[in-house]
């Protein structure tokens, strides 16, 4: 009997094994797509590296590929959180021995639009190659010219990957792509409906391809890809969740005119909005730098998508209540007490705020997101307007973590959400207590009240 059951399972770790070989052989196979050898059509000139340095703000590849910690673009070295492990943004500056300066324009080809490193390994998907294989040829010959003699070369060793075995196992990684990931020629197809107005066109093109705006804006599901990747998909820009915060959608914004889009995305801030969180980063390294043309195509293009948008509707009888309470200032809630000694100076009894310096508050949507973790951290951190060309000053909100207590910013926070027309469910103090130990966690140098936990 043991005889015949060590038979059995000498024969399936046989098997198995088997399996394995013929899975990584496959996986070796769906690695050879593209050209690592392709060379360029088109001779490098000053335009065409002033072009892809364009690109490259386009698709913010600054943002991923420079540390924080004060490291030297595009050296690499980002920690990027991912459900496997924290993956090391790669150095891609040209330095021959620790970057990309020994890339083929195929081998570079390979890895933007395929998902294919320069070794022939996969590539994860925290590089979003699933975006970037819409990019046509003469943008990706931009970027590589760019990349090779735009970029100064930094001597700086990658980063392991913290990411535990067998996780850490690349090849299976091809069949991720296979799956998920359209071929260069299927994403290069027009998106649908967009094909007869060039301006549509191009906001799509910039939206789907560079711009990768669905890497935030779009659920993902179990597999991790995203739900869509042009707007055939009704999932697609419908919003989602990133580190905690609501990432808001971007279907059907009838809430803003083009015009507070183009304002929002060239300077951080319109007649009714500012940026925060992961998005700052984002107007000030990318779509600060971007044209009124493209910015213009962009905003045309995310108003002409159908969907649900902003939940905010306006009900003027609860937003003058709201305003007529706070101006008389009697028999007032903790909240509202909270916020006309904390935010009233700036936004006001109405809580419409200043056009272009302080946002609205009546109908927000980090207000009225389903998640308060952004409120909440908005409240506790502050935030600031980045300084850009079109709009260099920049405009502080204070945090206020070490005022006010996790029960008091839950208050204020629960005011916010159902005061004027928002309407939205309350905080707790726990919740508010969760965002302010991932603060401390993150270094943001956010304390408790000692005399008042």
């Amino acid at each position: 009997m043991k005889t015949r059951f060590r038979s059995i399972l000498l024969v399936l770790v046989i098997l198995g094994l088997l399996a394995v070989l013929l899975g990584w052989a496959v996986s070796l196979l769906l690695n050879r797509s593209g050209d690592a050898s392709a060379q360029m059509s088109q001779p490098v000139t000053p335009e065409l590296i002033d072009k892809g340095a364009y690109l490259a703000r386009a698709g913010d590849c600054v943002a991923c590929h420079t540390s924080h910690d004060g490291g030297k673009p595009f050296a690499g070295g980002l920690g990027i959180a991912s459900p496997i492990g924290t993956i090391y943004s790669t150095n891609i500056t040209p330095d021959k021995a620790t970057g990309i300066g020994d890339w083929t324009y195929g081998e570079f080809e390979r890895a933007l639009r395929r998902g294919i490193g320069h070794d022939g390994s996969a590539l994860y998907p925290a590089m979003p190659f699933p975006s970037y294989a819409k990019v046509d040829d003469q943008d990706l010959e931009a970027l590589y010219a760019y990349f090779m003699h735009g970029v100064a070369p930094v001597a700086q060793e990658n980063v392991a990957n913290d990411i535990p075995w067998p996780l850490s196992i690349r090849w299976p990684l091809a069949y991720w792509r296979a799956l998920f990931s359209p071929s260069v020629e299927e994403a290069s197809k027009p998106s649908p409906g967009v094909a007869d107005d060039a301006q549509l066109a191009r906001g799509a093109y910039l939206v789907q391809g560079l711009g990768h705006c669905g890497s935030c804006h779009t659920p993902r599901a179990l597999t991790m890809q995203e739900k869509g990747l042009d707007d055939s998909a009704s999932d697609y820009l419908a919003g989602a969740e990133l580190n905690g915060w609501a990432v808001p959608a971007l279907r059907g914004m009838k809430h803003w005119t083009d015009e507070e889009i183009v304002d929002y995305l060239g300077t951080g801030r319109n007649a009714k909005a500012s940026v925060a969180g992961e998005m700052t980063d984002v107007v000030a390294n990318s779509t600060s730098h971007m044209t009124d043309d493209d910015l213009q195509a962009i905003a045309a293009y995310l108003k002409s998508i159908d969907g649900e948008g902003h939940r905010y509707r306006h009900e003027p009888a609860r937003s003058e209540a709201t305003t007529a309470k706070l101006t008389v200032a009697k028999d007032l809630t903790l909240g509202q007490r909270l916020y006309l000694d904390n935010c009233n100076a700036c936004h006001f009894v109405s809580g419409e705020g200043a056009s272009q310096v302080f946002p609205r508050l009546d109908g927000a949507t980090i207000i009225n997101a389903e998640n308060a973790t952004a409120l909440i951290h908005v409240i506790l951190a502050g935030a600031q307007t980045p300084s850009t060309e079109r709009a260099p000053s920049v405009l502080p909100m204070p945090g206020f973590a070490q005022r006010l207590s996790d029960q008091e910013v839950a208050e204020l926070a629960s005011f916010l959400r159902q005061g004027w027309s928002n309407e939205a469910s309350v905080v707790s103090a726990e919740a508010v207590a969760k965002v302010r130990a991932t603060l401390d966690t993150h270094g943001d140098k956010v304390l408790k009240p000692s005399d008042k936990e």
